[in-house]
């Protein structure tokens, strides 16, 4: 199978593109190398595809460079993983969001239909649930009061390709990510950026009480899940949670963090932020049914394997 990867110089895009070529498929991988975080770690990212995946440096915004991709080859199928990520910043750069992540994913479903390429897996996210009350959160609950630019734009690059979907007969996989960590995580992530500070002995920031929970999801079951929905998703439109289904409050991450890391962690309260939400939580059975999906990973151990990681880096 010839698979295009967006954002494939990101955490998901790498390791997708690794599981896909470990098993045989051919990669093209297109990622813009936005400035969002140093480009030197994106690199080291594609250490593990280098020389077998080819990698072409375009902005899917730019519908001249996409249409040049598209007529070198065509693709079996694309796993669009290219965003701009992050609550927060999206509160700062509400139109560039959009800009990245809605018209963004048009050019690319536009492009996908020209050259007739009818299966999409889609990265969304958990944040499109907002502040829902309803837990766990499932597929079908209202999800029309984002919390932030960034979760207003993954719920709008849901409606666009379901849109798409009926219209042009895509086959379109949405997986609504909860919260994944581990080797190559985003540096500004929460995971990532306080075990580094709880390994150098400084202050780790703590929002709000501590009483704000996360279903954390270690990478390779996010990604045991990115493969399944590309392999066995049924065709039509479908959205799938993908999460650990254990919440983690704040609190308790920082504590595991700390025995992960073999350090007191010094906690240092802060006040909430504005576009952040109490909680998140996945139910599963969907994916479970159609895809086989079972997370694996506890957050004892992923942490472990985060740590192991993240003291190995240059």
């Amino acid at each position: 199978m010839r698979v295009l990867v967006t954002g494939i110089a990101g955490f998901l895009g790498s390791h997708v593109a690794e599981r896909l070529l470990a098993r045989g498929d051919e990669v093209v991988g297109l990622d813009n190398f936005d400035p969002f975080y140093e480009r030197a770690v994106k690199e080291r990212n594609l250490a593990g595809v280098a020389g077998r995946a080819s990698v072409v440096e375009a902005d899917l915004c730019d519908a001249r460079l996409l249409e040049e991709l598209f007529s070198r080859g065509t693709f079996d199928a694309v796993v669009h993983l290219a965003a701009l990520a992050g609550v927060r910043p999206s509160i700062e750069a509400p139109a560039r969001y959009q800009e990245v992540n809605v018209v963004g994913t048009a050019r690319l479903a536009e492009a996908l239909v020209r050259h007739g390429i009818k299966r999409l897996v889609f990265a969304s996210s958990s944040s499109v649930y907002g502040d829902n009350t309803d837990l766990p959160y499932a597929e079908d609950q209202r999800v029309d009061r984002p919390a932030s630019p960034y979760a207003a734009s993954k719920r709008a690059g849901e409606l666009l390709l379901e849109t798409f979907h009926k219209l042009h007969g895509i086959h379109v996989s949405c997986l609504r990510y909860f919260t994944v960590y581990g080797p190559r995580q985003r540096p500004e992530m929460a995971i990532h950026k306080f075990c580094r500070l709880v390994d150098r002995g400084e202050p780790v920031p703590v929002f709000g009480d501590g009483q704000s929970s996360r279903d954390y999801t270690y990478v390779d079951d996010a990604i045991d899940g990115t493969i399944a929905a590309l392999d066995r998703a049924p065709h039509g439109f479908t959205i799938y949670n993908l999460g650990n289904t254990q919440p983690v409050t704040l609190a308790r991450l920082v504590e595991l963090i700390g025995t992960a890391v073999g350090k007191t962690p010094l906690v240092e309260q802060r006040p909430e932020q504005p576009g952040d939400v109490l909680r998140t939580w996945a139910a599963v059975d969907r994916a479970a049914a159609d895809l086989g999906y079972h997370p694996k990973v506890a957050i004892e151990e992923g942490l472990r394997r985060f740590v192991a990681w993240m003291r190995a880096q240059p």
